[in-house]
């Protein structure tokens, strides 16, 4: 496999975890209450760092060969 196509990969991956914080953070503030809005919430925003971290390195590796 090509690092171009690993590369393609990672960033698919950071992109999956940006959309799963999206959804996790709107159902922990509109659908739930109490403790368990905080450990969704909680999750939710380690798979934003996750996410951003990923498109971080993805993109300030430049372009590949």
């Amino acid at each position: 496999m090509s690092e171009s196509m690993l590369n393609m990969y990672i960033s698919f991956a950071g992109i999956i975890a940006l959309m799963v914080s999206i959804g996790l953070i709107l159902l922990s503030r509109y659908k739930l209450k109490g403790i368990f809005a905080f450990i969704i919430a909680v999750v939710a925003y380690i798979c934003l760092i996750f996410g951003s971290l990923i498109i971080f390195y993805i993109v300030f590796s430049g372009p590949t060969a």
